[in-house]
């Protein structure tokens, strides 16, 4: 079945008033607001991206965890990870082989879709109890990209962002 984007307009910035000034929202509350509207519109696929702490991963309970499964390749998400790497040795290279000793947390890039209520990371494993959180609270969203599904492997077919992930919160911005 072929797909087609939806004939839209852009989102209105009148319809973000009140996105990024609203109180901050933990992660999981975010996510669970997303999950609800989603059910929704089961045309819809919610793609997230940003980083997570290393150290998150780390603690990420091996336990309910697929541990043993590879990250998914992205080409998007890997040349993050190459500029952070090639910035990463060009800032030890400038101190003379000394480690900065300002240097932030590890991160790595991540990619998480929202499809009818449930999230899951492609790029990293996800917890198999859906009543937690798919991401722990030290991600980074940089943003949102409403798709149209099903997906096709070979790329969705965006119908509108990247936005702040707060403004898919908002029923008009599913479309």
């Amino acid at each position: 079945m072929d797909v087609e984007p939806v004939p839209s307009e852009p989102i209105a910035p009148e319809a973000l008033i009140g996105v990024a000034s609203s109180p901050p929202l933990s992660i999981a509350a975010l996510l669970a607001g997303l999950e609800d509207l989603s059910r929704a519109h089961s045309d819809r696929v919610l793609r997230l991206i940003g980083t997570l702490p290393a150290e998150a991963l780390e603690n990420a309970g091996a336990a309910d965890t697929a541990q043993d499964l590879p990250p998914a390749p992205s080409a998007a998400l890997d040349s993050v990870v190459l500029d952070s790497t090639l910035a990463a040795a060009a800032s030890f290279a400038a101190t003379g082989g000394q480690p900065p000793r300002d240097l932030p947390p590890p991160r790595e890039p991540f990619e998480l879709l929202i499809f009818r209520g449930f999230s899951s990371l492609t790029t990293h494993p996800t917890a198999f109890d859906p009543d937690r959180a798919a991401l722990p609270e030290g991600a980074v969203i940089d943003g949102a990209e409403l798709l149209a599904a099903p997906l096709d492997p070979q790329g969705g077919v965006p119908l509108a962002g990247p936005l702040p992930a707060k403004a898919f919160l908002q029923e008009g911005s599913w479309l």
